[in-house]
Protein backbone atom coordinates (compact mmCIF):
# COMPACT_ATOMS: atom_id res chain seq x y z
CA UNK A 1 0.00 0.00 0.00
CA UNK A 2 3.02 2.18 0.20
CA UNK A 3 4.34 4.35 3.09
CA UNK A 4 3.06 7.95 2.22
CA UNK A 5 1.49 9.74 5.49
CA UNK A 6 -0.75 11.28 3.41
CA UNK A 7 -2.16 8.31 1.95
CA UNK A 8 -2.63 6.97 5.36
CA UNK A 9 -4.51 10.15 6.54
CA UNK A 10 -7.14 10.31 4.27
CA UNK A 11 -7.99 6.10 5.34
CA UNK A 12 -7.87 6.95 9.00
CA UNK A 13 -9.37 10.58 8.93
CA UNK A 14 -10.92 11.32 6.13
CA UNK A 15 -13.03 8.24 5.53
CA UNK A 16 -11.03 5.86 2.79
CA UNK A 17 -11.54 2.65 2.01
CA UNK A 18 -8.61 0.32 2.29
CA UNK A 19 -10.34 -2.29 0.30
CA UNK A 20 -10.09 0.06 -3.07
CA UNK A 21 -6.62 0.76 -2.42
CA UNK A 22 -5.88 -3.57 -3.19
CA UNK A 23 -3.47 -4.39 -1.16
CA UNK A 24 -1.09 -6.80 -2.22
CA UNK A 25 -1.34 -9.91 -0.04
CA UNK A 26 0.93 -12.20 -1.79
CA UNK A 27 4.04 -11.59 0.23
CA UNK A 28 1.90 -11.91 3.57
CA UNK A 29 0.74 -15.39 2.63
CA UNK A 30 4.04 -16.50 1.67
CA UNK A 31 5.14 -15.99 5.24
CA UNK A 32 2.52 -17.85 6.47
CA UNK A 33 2.96 -20.73 4.61
CA UNK A 34 6.68 -20.86 5.36
CA UNK A 35 6.25 -20.13 8.80
CA UNK A 36 3.39 -23.30 9.24
CA UNK A 37 6.14 -25.40 7.57
CA UNK A 38 9.08 -24.24 9.82
CA UNK A 39 7.75 -24.17 13.36
CA UNK A 40 6.53 -27.70 12.92
CA UNK A 41 10.31 -28.83 14.24
CA UNK A 42 11.58 -25.85 15.89
CA UNK A 43 12.36 -23.94 18.81
CA UNK A 44 10.30 -20.17 17.65
CA UNK A 45 9.14 -17.56 20.61
CA UNK A 46 5.79 -17.31 21.06
CA UNK A 47 5.07 -20.40 18.73
CA UNK A 48 6.30 -23.27 20.57
CA UNK A 49 7.24 -21.03 23.44
CA UNK A 50 5.80 -19.03 26.58
CA UNK A 51 5.71 -14.80 25.91
CA UNK A 52 8.31 -12.56 28.08
CA UNK A 53 10.09 -13.62 30.56
CA UNK A 54 8.19 -17.25 30.37
CA UNK A 55 10.19 -18.11 27.17
CA UNK A 56 11.87 -20.81 28.55
CA UNK A 57 8.58 -22.61 29.11
CA UNK A 58 8.07 -25.12 26.18
CA UNK A 59 4.44 -25.43 24.74
CA UNK A 60 3.09 -28.65 23.37
CA UNK A 61 1.55 -28.10 19.78
CA UNK A 62 -1.74 -28.59 20.85
CA UNK A 63 -1.69 -25.50 23.37
CA UNK A 64 -0.47 -23.21 20.58
CA UNK A 65 -4.03 -21.91 19.69
CA UNK A 66 -4.82 -21.47 23.57
CA UNK A 67 -1.53 -19.97 24.26
CA UNK A 68 -2.55 -16.84 21.81
CA UNK A 69 -5.91 -16.59 23.18
CA UNK A 70 -4.64 -16.38 26.62
CA UNK A 71 -2.12 -13.50 25.65
CA UNK A 72 -4.67 -11.64 23.97
CA UNK A 73 -7.09 -12.04 27.15
CA UNK A 74 -4.43 -11.60 29.78
CA UNK A 75 -2.74 -8.43 28.17
CA UNK A 76 -6.18 -6.13 27.62
CA UNK A 77 -6.06 -5.05 30.72
CA UNK A 78 -6.06 -1.14 30.22
CA UNK A 79 -7.03 1.68 31.88
CA UNK A 80 -8.06 4.99 31.07
CA UNK A 81 -10.96 6.84 28.68
CA UNK A 82 -11.25 5.17 25.42
CA UNK A 83 -8.73 6.41 22.47
CA UNK A 84 -10.86 8.57 19.40
CA UNK A 85 -11.68 6.68 16.90
CA UNK A 86 -9.10 7.99 14.63
CA UNK A 87 -6.05 6.76 16.67
CA UNK A 88 -7.82 3.58 16.65
CA UNK A 89 -8.12 3.26 13.06
CA UNK A 90 -4.87 4.45 12.97
CA UNK A 91 -3.79 1.87 14.77
CA UNK A 92 -5.53 -0.76 13.16
CA UNK A 93 -3.98 0.59 9.54
CA UNK A 94 -0.10 1.03 10.76
CA UNK A 95 -0.16 -2.97 11.80
CA UNK A 96 -2.06 -3.88 8.72
CA UNK A 97 1.42 -1.86 7.06
CA UNK A 98 3.89 -4.24 8.84
CA UNK A 99 1.76 -7.88 8.32
CA UNK A 100 1.55 -6.98 4.47
CA UNK A 101 5.45 -6.85 4.14
CA UNK A 102 5.05 -10.04 4.63
CA UNK A 103 7.61 -10.94 7.61
CA UNK A 104 5.06 -11.16 10.81
CA UNK A 105 3.73 -14.91 9.74
CA UNK A 106 0.04 -14.00 10.41
CA UNK A 107 -2.65 -15.76 8.80
CA UNK A 108 -4.63 -14.27 5.91
CA UNK A 109 -7.57 -14.00 8.25
CA UNK A 110 -6.06 -11.35 10.37
CA UNK A 111 -5.42 -9.75 7.46
CA UNK A 112 -9.28 -9.74 6.52
CA UNK A 113 -10.08 -8.84 9.80
CA UNK A 114 -8.09 -5.73 10.00
CA UNK A 115 -9.29 -5.04 6.56
CA UNK A 116 -13.06 -5.19 7.36
CA UNK A 117 -12.76 -3.58 10.66
CA UNK A 118 -12.06 -0.17 9.14
CA UNK A 119 -13.38 -0.31 5.89
CA UNK A 120 -16.96 -1.01 7.81
CA UNK A 121 -16.01 1.51 10.64
CA UNK A 122 -15.89 -1.25 13.99
CA UNK A 123 -13.58 1.02 16.17
CA UNK A 124 -12.09 -1.48 19.22
CA UNK A 125 -12.09 -0.07 22.25
CA UNK A 126 -9.09 0.90 23.46
CA UNK A 127 -8.18 2.20 27.04
CA UNK A 128 -5.21 5.44 26.58
CA UNK A 129 -3.50 3.68 29.29
CA UNK A 130 -1.22 0.78 29.39
CA UNK A 131 1.57 -0.06 27.31
CA UNK A 132 5.38 0.99 27.75
CA UNK A 133 6.31 0.55 24.08
CA UNK A 134 9.25 -1.66 24.44
CA UNK A 135 7.46 -5.21 22.78
CA UNK A 136 5.36 -2.55 21.34
CA UNK A 137 2.37 -1.31 22.76
CA UNK A 138 1.09 -4.67 24.23
CA UNK A 139 -1.85 -3.34 26.20
CA UNK A 140 -3.61 -0.97 23.73
CA UNK A 141 -2.64 -3.60 20.74
CA UNK A 142 -4.28 -6.34 23.40
CA UNK A 143 -7.57 -4.33 23.31
CA UNK A 144 -7.38 -4.13 19.79
CA UNK A 145 -6.83 -7.60 19.20
CA UNK A 146 -9.65 -8.36 21.62
CA UNK A 147 -12.35 -6.79 19.32
CA UNK A 148 -10.91 -8.50 16.27
CA UNK A 149 -11.57 -11.83 18.22
CA UNK A 150 -15.17 -10.72 18.78
CA UNK A 151 -14.55 -9.76 22.36
CA UNK A 152 -15.23 -6.87 24.69
CA UNK A 153 -16.65 -3.53 23.37
CA UNK A 154 -16.40 -0.89 20.40
CA UNK A 155 -17.52 2.09 18.75
CA UNK A 156 -19.78 1.53 16.16
CA UNK A 157 -21.60 4.27 14.19
CA UNK A 158 -21.25 6.40 17.60
CA UNK A 159 -22.39 3.87 19.93
CA UNK A 160 -20.56 1.56 22.44
CA UNK A 161 -21.82 -1.78 21.93
CA UNK A 162 -20.94 -5.17 22.23
CA UNK A 163 -17.76 -6.17 19.87
CA UNK A 164 -19.87 -9.74 19.92
CA UNK A 165 -23.72 -8.03 19.38
CA UNK A 166 -22.03 -5.61 16.31
CA UNK A 167 -20.25 -8.63 14.70
CA UNK A 168 -23.45 -10.91 14.35
CA UNK A 169 -25.83 -7.76 12.79
CA UNK A 170 -23.11 -7.61 10.38
CA UNK A 171 -22.60 -11.25 9.54
CA UNK A 172 -19.28 -11.42 10.28
CA UNK A 173 -17.26 -13.77 12.13
CA UNK A 174 -14.78 -12.91 14.96
CA UNK A 175 -11.08 -13.81 14.28
CA UNK A 176 -10.19 -17.52 14.50
CA UNK A 177 -6.14 -17.19 15.76
CA UNK A 178 -3.81 -19.24 14.65
CA UNK A 179 -0.23 -19.95 15.05
CA UNK A 180 1.74 -16.72 16.35
CA UNK A 181 -1.83 -14.22 15.53
CA UNK A 182 -2.11 -13.32 18.83
CA UNK A 183 1.47 -12.07 19.43
CA UNK A 184 1.86 -10.77 16.06
CA UNK A 185 -0.63 -8.40 16.71
CA UNK A 186 0.41 -7.04 20.27
CA UNK A 187 3.92 -6.74 19.26
CA UNK A 188 5.15 -3.31 17.24
CA UNK A 189 4.33 0.10 17.46
CA UNK A 190 0.99 0.36 15.71
CA UNK A 191 -0.50 2.47 18.57
CA UNK A 192 2.01 4.93 18.74
CA UNK A 193 2.73 4.83 15.34
CA UNK A 194 -0.39 5.58 14.11
CA UNK A 195 -1.07 8.24 17.01
CA UNK A 196 2.32 9.85 16.03
CA UNK A 197 1.05 10.26 12.47
CA UNK A 198 -2.22 11.97 12.98
CA UNK A 199 -0.29 14.32 15.63
CA UNK A 200 2.34 15.03 12.58
CA UNK A 201 -0.54 15.79 10.30
CA UNK A 202 -2.48 18.07 12.91
CA UNK A 203 0.61 19.95 13.86
CA UNK A 204 1.31 21.00 10.10
CA UNK A 205 -2.17 21.87 10.17
CA UNK A 206 -1.27 24.48 12.89
CA UNK A 207 1.88 25.19 11.68
CA UNK A 208 0.32 26.63 8.39
CA UNK A 209 -2.12 28.54 10.35
CA UNK A 210 0.44 29.63 12.51
CA UNK A 211 2.50 31.40 9.35
CA UNK A 212 -0.93 33.04 8.02
CA UNK A 213 -1.45 34.56 11.32
CA UNK A 214 1.89 35.62 11.55
CA UNK A 215 1.91 37.50 8.50
CA UNK A 216 -1.73 39.33 9.27
CA UNK A 217 -0.27 40.20 12.45
CA UNK A 218 2.39 41.56 10.80
CA UNK A 219 0.25 43.52 8.50
CA UNK A 220 -1.98 44.67 10.89
CA UNK A 221 1.14 46.28 12.99
CA UNK A 222 2.40 47.68 10.13
CA UNK A 223 6.51 47.11 10.53
CA UNK A 224 9.01 47.89 8.42
CA UNK A 225 9.23 44.91 5.94
CA UNK A 226 13.13 43.84 6.68
CA UNK A 227 12.51 41.31 9.18
CA UNK A 228 10.94 39.15 6.39
CA UNK A 229 13.82 39.77 4.00
CA UNK A 230 15.36 37.42 1.77
CA UNK A 231 18.46 38.82 2.61
CA UNK A 232 18.17 38.97 6.43
CA UNK A 233 16.72 35.49 6.75
CA UNK A 234 18.77 34.28 4.21
CA UNK A 235 22.16 35.54 5.75
CA UNK A 236 21.16 32.09 8.37
CA UNK A 237 21.39 28.59 6.91
CA UNK A 238 18.59 27.25 8.24
CA UNK A 239 15.99 25.84 5.49
CA UNK A 240 12.82 25.69 7.97
CA UNK A 241 13.62 29.66 8.68
CA UNK A 242 13.85 30.60 5.20
CA UNK A 243 10.87 29.02 4.17
CA UNK A 244 8.54 31.06 6.49
CA UNK A 245 9.66 34.13 5.53
CA UNK A 246 9.17 33.39 2.03
CA UNK A 247 5.57 32.11 2.69
CA UNK A 248 4.97 35.22 4.94
CA UNK A 249 6.37 37.58 1.80
CA UNK A 250 3.71 35.70 -0.25
CA UNK A 251 0.93 36.10 2.17
CA UNK A 252 1.64 39.72 2.25
CA UNK A 253 1.24 40.03 -1.46
CA UNK A 254 -0.71 42.99 -1.88
CA UNK A 255 -1.00 44.73 0.94
CA UNK A 256 -0.43 48.26 1.71
CA UNK A 257 0.37 47.75 5.47
CA UNK A 258 3.73 46.99 5.53
CA UNK A 259 6.56 49.46 4.75
CA UNK A 260 9.82 49.53 3.07
CA UNK A 261 12.82 49.34 5.06
CA UNK A 262 13.88 52.53 3.26
CA UNK A 263 11.95 54.42 5.02
CA UNK A 264 13.43 53.78 8.38
CA UNK A 265 16.30 55.72 7.27
CA UNK A 266 14.48 59.16 5.77
CA UNK A 267 14.27 60.58 9.71
CA UNK A 268 15.55 63.98 9.71
CA UNK A 269 15.83 63.40 13.36
CA UNK A 270 18.65 65.54 15.65
CA UNK A 271 21.19 64.02 17.80
CA UNK A 272 19.09 62.80 20.54
CA UNK A 273 15.28 63.11 19.50
CA UNK A 274 13.07 60.86 20.49
CA UNK A 275 11.52 58.74 17.71
CA UNK A 276 7.97 58.86 17.19
CA UNK A 277 7.57 55.33 16.26
CA UNK A 278 8.75 51.94 16.36
CA UNK A 279 12.53 51.41 14.72
CA UNK A 280 11.89 47.42 15.09
CA UNK A 281 8.88 45.20 16.93
CA UNK A 282 8.67 42.93 19.35
CA UNK A 283 10.49 39.78 18.69
CA UNK A 284 7.04 38.34 18.60
CA UNK A 285 6.42 40.07 15.35
CA UNK A 286 9.95 40.08 13.90
CA UNK A 287 11.05 36.80 15.10
CA UNK A 288 8.07 35.00 13.74
CA UNK A 289 10.66 32.90 10.79
CA UNK A 290 13.46 31.96 13.50
CA UNK A 291 10.48 30.52 15.83
CA UNK A 292 8.92 28.56 13.35
CA UNK A 293 11.78 27.69 11.42
CA UNK A 294 12.72 25.42 13.66
CA UNK A 295 9.33 23.80 14.35
CA UNK A 296 9.22 23.37 10.57
CA UNK A 297 12.14 21.87 10.93
CA UNK A 298 11.61 18.98 13.20
CA UNK A 299 8.18 18.61 11.95
CA UNK A 300 9.79 17.52 8.68
CA UNK A 301 12.28 15.31 10.39
CA UNK A 302 9.37 13.63 12.87
CA UNK A 303 7.42 12.97 9.17
CA UNK A 304 10.59 11.27 8.23
CA UNK A 305 10.90 8.76 10.86
CA UNK A 306 7.08 8.39 10.85
CA UNK A 307 7.32 7.09 7.21
CA UNK A 308 10.21 4.89 8.10
CA UNK A 309 8.69 3.03 10.97
CA UNK A 310 5.46 2.88 9.04
CA UNK A 311 6.97 0.76 6.18
CA UNK A 312 9.05 -0.99 9.07
CA UNK A 313 8.84 -4.96 10.06
CA UNK A 314 8.23 -3.90 13.68
CA UNK A 315 7.45 -7.03 15.35
CA UNK A 316 9.67 -10.08 17.20
CA UNK A 317 10.20 -12.95 15.64
CA UNK A 318 11.19 -11.74 11.79
CA UNK A 319 10.69 -14.20 9.36
CA UNK A 320 13.31 -13.95 6.08
CA UNK A 321 12.34 -15.79 3.28
CA UNK A 322 15.42 -15.23 1.67
CA UNK A 323 17.52 -17.35 4.26
CA UNK A 324 15.06 -19.98 4.91
CA UNK A 325 14.84 -18.58 8.70
CA UNK A 326 13.56 -16.64 11.46
CA UNK A 327 15.08 -14.35 13.92
CA UNK A 328 14.82 -12.93 17.14
CA UNK A 329 15.24 -9.42 18.17
CA UNK A 330 14.19 -6.43 19.35
CA UNK A 331 12.20 -4.65 16.25
CA UNK A 332 9.44 -4.32 18.21
CA UNK A 333 11.17 -1.16 20.17
CA UNK A 334 9.32 2.24 20.03
CA UNK A 335 12.48 4.72 20.96
CA UNK A 336 12.18 6.15 17.43
CA UNK A 337 8.63 7.40 17.54
CA UNK A 338 9.22 8.11 21.50
CA UNK A 339 11.60 10.60 20.89
CA UNK A 340 10.67 12.36 17.42
CA UNK A 341 6.75 12.52 19.42
CA UNK A 342 9.16 14.23 22.41
CA UNK A 343 10.80 16.77 19.98
CA UNK A 344 7.19 17.55 18.02
CA UNK A 345 5.68 18.50 21.65
CA UNK A 346 8.35 20.93 21.83
CA UNK A 347 7.81 22.39 18.97
CA UNK A 348 4.07 22.53 19.61
CA UNK A 349 4.70 24.20 23.36
CA UNK A 350 6.96 26.58 21.25
CA UNK A 351 4.32 27.60 18.72
CA UNK A 352 1.48 27.45 21.55
CA UNK A 353 4.00 30.01 23.80
CA UNK A 354 4.51 32.29 20.60
CA UNK A 355 0.63 32.24 19.60
CA UNK A 356 0.05 33.46 23.27
CA UNK A 357 2.84 35.97 23.17
CA UNK A 358 1.24 37.30 19.89
CA UNK A 359 -2.45 37.48 21.16
CA UNK A 360 -0.90 39.56 24.35
CA UNK A 361 0.32 41.95 22.26
CA UNK A 362 -3.35 42.51 20.54
CA UNK A 363 -4.73 42.75 24.03
CA UNK A 364 -2.82 45.09 25.79
CA UNK A 365 -3.47 48.77 24.85
CA UNK A 366 0.02 49.66 26.42
CA UNK A 367 2.12 47.40 23.98
CA UNK A 368 0.09 47.99 21.13
CA UNK A 369 -0.71 51.11 21.22
CA UNK A 370 -3.36 51.06 18.62
CA UNK A 371 -6.63 49.28 19.85
CA UNK A 372 -9.03 49.11 23.37
CA UNK A 373 -8.00 46.82 25.59
CA UNK A 374 -9.07 43.53 25.34
CA UNK A 375 -9.58 44.54 21.71
CA UNK A 376 -13.28 45.61 22.86
CA UNK A 377 -15.84 47.21 20.76
CA UNK A 378 -18.31 48.52 23.19
CA UNK A 379 -18.41 50.92 26.04
CA UNK A 380 -15.46 50.18 28.25
CA UNK A 381 -16.85 48.61 31.63
CA UNK A 382 -19.85 47.11 29.81
CA UNK A 383 -17.81 45.20 26.89
CA UNK A 384 -15.01 42.96 27.93
CA UNK A 385 -13.95 42.50 24.35
CA UNK A 386 -11.28 38.94 24.44
CA UNK A 387 -10.27 39.37 28.26
CA UNK A 388 -12.04 36.22 29.44
CA UNK A 389 -10.56 34.19 26.33
CA UNK A 390 -7.41 35.87 27.12
CA UNK A 391 -7.61 34.03 30.73
CA UNK A 392 -8.64 30.16 28.61
CA UNK A 393 -5.03 30.98 26.07
CA UNK A 394 -3.13 31.78 29.11
CA UNK A 395 -4.31 28.94 31.49
CA UNK A 396 -3.83 26.21 28.28
CA UNK A 397 -0.33 27.72 27.50
CA UNK A 398 0.86 27.20 31.06
CA UNK A 399 -0.92 23.46 30.95
CA UNK A 400 1.26 23.10 27.52
CA UNK A 401 4.33 24.34 29.53
CA UNK A 402 3.48 21.88 32.32
CA UNK A 403 3.53 18.65 29.99
CA UNK A 404 6.42 19.69 28.22
CA UNK A 405 8.40 17.01 29.84
CA UNK A 406 10.08 14.07 28.52
CA UNK A 407 8.62 10.24 28.21
CA UNK A 408 11.16 9.41 26.20
CA UNK A 409 13.59 9.18 29.27
CA UNK A 410 11.11 8.14 31.67
CA UNK A 411 11.67 4.13 31.35
CA UNK A 412 10.88 2.15 34.08
CA UNK A 413 12.24 -1.55 34.14
CA UNK A 414 9.38 -4.43 33.93
CA UNK A 415 7.98 -7.86 33.25
CA UNK A 416 10.19 -9.19 35.56
CA UNK A 417 12.76 -6.87 34.26
CA UNK A 418 12.48 -8.65 31.17
CA UNK A 419 12.09 -5.15 29.78
CA UNK A 420 14.74 -3.67 31.43
CA UNK A 421 14.61 -0.13 29.45
CA UNK A 422 11.83 0.69 27.40
CA UNK A 423 10.44 3.60 25.13
CA UNK A 424 7.14 4.73 26.96
CA UNK A 425 6.24 6.14 22.81
CA UNK A 426 2.26 5.37 23.16
CA UNK A 427 2.47 7.92 26.56
CA UNK A 428 4.65 10.24 24.67
CA UNK A 429 2.53 10.12 22.01
CA UNK A 430 -0.97 10.82 23.49
CA UNK A 431 0.62 14.00 25.54
CA UNK A 432 2.04 15.28 21.96
CA UNK A 433 -1.66 14.76 21.24
CA UNK A 434 -2.94 16.83 24.30
CA UNK A 435 -0.32 19.43 23.81
CA UNK A 436 -1.67 20.12 19.65
CA UNK A 437 -5.60 20.48 21.08
CA UNK A 438 -4.41 22.75 23.64
CA UNK A 439 -2.57 24.56 20.94
CA UNK A 440 -5.74 24.81 18.63
CA UNK A 441 -7.46 25.98 21.24
CA UNK A 442 -4.88 28.94 21.94
CA UNK A 443 -4.61 29.19 18.22
CA UNK A 444 -8.47 29.98 18.42
CA UNK A 445 -8.36 32.62 20.70
CA UNK A 446 -5.76 34.23 18.45
CA UNK A 447 -7.63 34.07 15.39
CA UNK A 448 -10.55 35.82 16.80
CA UNK A 449 -8.12 38.39 18.06
CA UNK A 450 -6.97 38.92 14.45
CA UNK A 451 -10.19 38.88 13.37
CA UNK A 452 -10.96 41.51 16.05
CA UNK A 453 -8.32 43.60 15.55
CA UNK A 454 -8.99 43.67 11.60
CA UNK A 455 -12.53 45.23 12.16
CA UNK A 456 -11.00 47.53 14.47
CA UNK A 457 -8.86 49.02 11.50
CA UNK A 458 -11.64 49.74 9.93
CA UNK A 459 -10.29 48.82 6.12
CA UNK A 460 -10.33 45.26 5.59
CA UNK A 461 -9.77 45.90 1.47
CA UNK A 462 -6.78 47.61 2.36
CA UNK A 463 -4.79 44.44 3.34
CA UNK A 464 -3.26 41.52 1.54
CA UNK A 465 -5.82 38.84 -0.63
CA UNK A 466 -4.20 36.15 1.93
CA UNK A 467 -5.10 38.47 4.79
CA UNK A 468 -8.76 39.37 3.70
CA UNK A 469 -9.20 35.24 3.40
CA UNK A 470 -8.13 34.72 6.83
CA UNK A 471 -10.57 36.89 7.77
CA UNK A 472 -13.59 35.88 6.14
CA UNK A 473 -12.67 32.34 7.08
CA UNK A 474 -12.87 33.31 11.02
CA UNK A 475 -16.18 35.04 10.65
CA UNK A 476 -17.65 32.55 8.38
CA UNK A 477 -17.56 30.41 12.46
CA UNK A 478 -17.63 33.76 14.39
CA UNK A 479 -19.26 37.30 14.50
CA UNK A 480 -17.03 40.03 16.12
CA UNK A 481 -16.70 39.24 19.59
CA UNK A 482 -18.99 41.49 22.15
CA UNK A 483 -20.94 41.41 24.89
CA UNK A 484 -23.93 39.30 23.42
CA UNK A 485 -21.82 36.84 21.66
CA UNK A 486 -21.25 33.53 23.39
CA UNK A 487 -17.64 33.09 23.83
CA UNK A 488 -17.15 29.57 24.52
CA UNK A 489 -19.54 28.35 21.00
CA UNK A 490 -17.51 30.78 18.98
CA UNK A 491 -14.07 29.37 20.19
CA UNK A 492 -15.34 26.00 19.61
CA UNK A 493 -16.77 26.84 16.09
CA UNK A 494 -13.22 28.57 14.83
CA UNK A 495 -11.10 25.57 16.25
CA UNK A 496 -13.19 23.19 14.54
CA UNK A 497 -13.27 25.13 11.62
CA UNK A 498 -9.90 26.30 11.24
CA UNK A 499 -7.89 23.98 12.58
CA UNK A 500 -9.01 20.62 12.89
CA UNK A 501 -11.55 19.80 9.89
CA UNK A 502 -11.06 16.57 9.53
CA UNK A 503 -14.46 14.37 10.27
CA UNK A 504 -12.77 12.23 12.80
Amino acid sequence: MGTDLNSFIRIVLEGGRVADLAPDRSEALRAFAFLQDFAKDKVIYGITTGFGPLAQQRIAQEDTREAQYNLVRSHASGVGNPLPDAAVRAMLLARLHTFLIGRSGVSPAVIDQLIYFLDNGVHPTVPEHGGVGASGDLVQQAHMAFGLIGEGTCNYKGQRRSTAEVLRQLGRAPLQLQLRDGLGMLNGTACMTGIGIINHHRAQLLLDRAIAMGALLNEIVGPFDDHLSAALNGAKRHLGQNEVAARMRQALTGSTHTRSQNERFITGAGHGDVYNERIQENYSIRCVPQVLGPILDTMRECGRVLEDELGSVDDNPVIDMTDGSVHHGGNFHGDQISIEMDKLKLAMVKLCMLTERQLNFLMNERVNGRFPAFLRMGRAGIDHGLQGMQFTAVSTTAECQALSTSLYVHSIPNNNDNQDIVSMGTNAALMTARVIDNTAQVMAVHALALAQAVDLTGGISSFSPAGRAFHAEVRSSSGPIVSSSIHAEALANVKNTLFFPSAL
